[in-house]
């Protein structure tokens, strides 16, 4: 018997971490140089972690990095946030803060995706992390990171909603009319009410729902023409304000080096990190893509280059829309003052000399906020639906969030989930504009705490379960884990901070209320069904056994290897 076992043995195939390879008929499996292998089929290793394929895997590597670049839409993302730098710097912060984070961003992009290679699931951030932690924390380390991951998820998309709306609001309002008090004072012509905002961004709410439902078939078409519709957006506007500059320009020495701060903090190192909201809210999304894992054939190796693809184009697209603006702006002050509240129409208003051309110029921004709400509404609602299936959610199964429509092929319950408690959480806007606007910083503050959970964990483990990832940085990959750690750690209480001084009612920065509450109703809820929570579905095959930290340190040392 034992002679038999050894024949077996030696006519086995292995497959990554040294774990019998599961046979696929149809498939054929990736194989590195040395023709180790490296890839169970997506379906095969989707089933071997315990889960059914449900989704239809459509996607390519560019479908993908374009959904993540349209989920940061970088030129709507940085006009709708530009108060912030603004106030916090100038052009200095606007441009410098910019790349400083989207290079922090790339560390934390790269080491999401070592970790997604591994673990190429539709649960992302929670289920990586329950496969990394230690057994004793497993089960409450997972249900904290998924709530943060999907609170995050449905904050920022509502967020990115009521930003459009916002920013739609304000660019209407580069028309002006005089006040009617005889100063000879002028407004917008919409000066709009509570209720008024709240209906409009009902109605864009809907309009990305209904969007991503109706059209998911299309959907990766859609990213690809964003991503055009983007670029030609931005040439348009940065080629008509550099010609035009009815006010004239600013030089290269002030546009690179200029650094004016008004936000009342100092010193001025710590105003200019204030300032990093702006570049942070645009580039918060880069994780959500990690749920559309299960729409793609190769997640392992597809997923983390989309990953740090898109970070790089965003920070390309960035760069040509932000260094333009810069050299335009003539009067700082009077652009913060602007009583639009929106930076942006009035930069260009000022650039063209013209209430309709600036107006125009602004059409391909607010079309971009409506791919860009979308984009959100779907990555939120795959993210929502992989933590449902795993009874993490209220609800889950009496009311189907865990399912997938078959008629539409997505997860139409729980999209119709977020859909409903973004419209609830919008009518907080009725009684406070201040505490609503808390939801940019918290919907920062949740994602970041997610993604940095499996990273730490895995970093402080010593990257064991990284070992023979597909996506591997080798020895990068120990100073992009430390930087990601690093920023995240700096990140979150940096945007609790209020975005000036001083502070009063209107001013002050309530993210860290939602943040807590938000931790609260997830600790809450874990006392009262944790028992019943048995964590992520896995399964005792040797392929997910050998992806655990613990047994790929075992199957290094048993081979040699240090």
């Amino acid at each position: 018997m034992a002679h038999m076992a050894t024949i077996a043995a030696k006519d086995q195939k292995f497959g990554p971490y040294g774990a019998p390879a599961m046979e696929a008929h149809g498939h054929s499996k990736e194989t590195t140089p040395s023709g180790s292998q490296l890839t169970e089929p997506a379906d095969d290793l989707l089933e071997a972690f315990g889960y059914t394929s449900e989704m239809n895997r459509s996607r390519s590597t560019l479908n993908v990095t374009f959904m993540s670049f349209v989920l940061a839409s970088v030129p709507y993302g940085l006009s709708t946030t530009l108060i912030y730098p603004l106030q916090g710097g100038g052009p200095t912060t606007i441009i410098w803060g910019w790349v400083l984070v989207c290079l922090l961003m790339t560390c934390v992009a790269a080491s999401l995706g070592e970790i997604t290679s591994v673990y190429p699931l539709a649960g992302g951030v929670y289920y990586q992390t329950y496969m990394l932690s230690p057994v004793w924390c497993r089960k409450l380390a997972a249900w904290l990171c998924g709530w943060c991951f999907t609170l995050g998820n449905i904050i920022i998309t509502l967020s990115v909603n009521f930003g459009t709306t916002l920013f739609f609001i304000g660019c209407i309002n580069v028309f002006r009319v005089d006040d009617g008090t005889g100063s000879g004072e002028t407004v917008g012509i919409f000066q709009a009410t509570d209720y008024q905002v709240y209906l409009i961004f009902l109605g864009i709410t809907s309009l990305c729902t209904a969007i991503s439902v109706f059209g998911n078939r299309w959907l990766h078409h859609m990213d690809t023409g964003t991503v055009i519709w983007t670029f030609l957006g931005t040439l348009a506007i940065v080629i008509c304000v550099l010609a035009i500059a009815a006010e004239g320009r600013r030089n290269a020495k002030w546009v690179f080096g200029g650094f004016e701060v008004s936000s009342g903090w100092t010193p001025p190192g710590w105003a200019f990190c204030i300032g990093l909201l702006h570049a942070a809210y645009a580039t918060s999304a880069t994780g959500m893509v990690v749920s559309m894992c299960e729409e793609v054939q190769r997640p392992a190796t597809q997923v983390p280059k989309a990953l740090v693809g898109a970070i790089l184009l965003n920070m390309l697209c960035g760069l040509i829309f932000l260094v333009p603006i810069c050299f335009v702006i003539t009067d700082i002050q009077a652009v913060i003052m602007d009583p639009t509240g929106q930076p942006l129409p009035a930069i260009l208003s000022s650039a063209i000399g013209n209430e309709v051309g600036a107006f125009v110029l602004t059409v391909p921004i607010i079309i971009l906020g409506i791919f860009c709400g979308t984009g959100c509404t779907t990555a939120a609602a795959r993210c929502t639906w992989a933590f449902a299936r795993d009874g993490a959610i209220p609800g889950s199964r009496r009311l189907k969030f865990d399912s997938v429509n078959q008629k539409f092929g997505l997860p139409l319950n729980a999209m119709m989930l977020c859909w409903v408690v973004q419209v609830l959480l919008g009518l907080i806007y009725l009684g406070s504009s201040a505490a609503f606007n808390a939801f940019n910083g918290s919907g920062v503050i949740f994602l970041t705490l997610s993604y940095v959970i499996p990273v730490a964990i895995s970093f402080f483990s010593g990257r064991k379960a990284l070992t023979n990832a597909q996506f591997n940085l080798g020895k990068l990959g120990w100073f992009a884990n430390a930087a990601s750690i690093a920023w995240c750690a700096f990140a979150i209480p940096l945007f609790s901070m209020p975005s000036a001084l001083p502070v009063t009612q209107s001013t002050m920065n309530y993210a860290c209320v939602v943040f807590v509450g938000g931790i609260a109703i997830a600790a809450g809820w874990y006392v009262i069904k944790g028992k019943q929570y048995d964590g992520p579905r896995t399964t005792e095959t040797t392929e997910v056994l050998a992806r655990q930290p613990s047994n790929v340190s075992a199957t290094r040392k048993s081979s040699g290897h240090v």
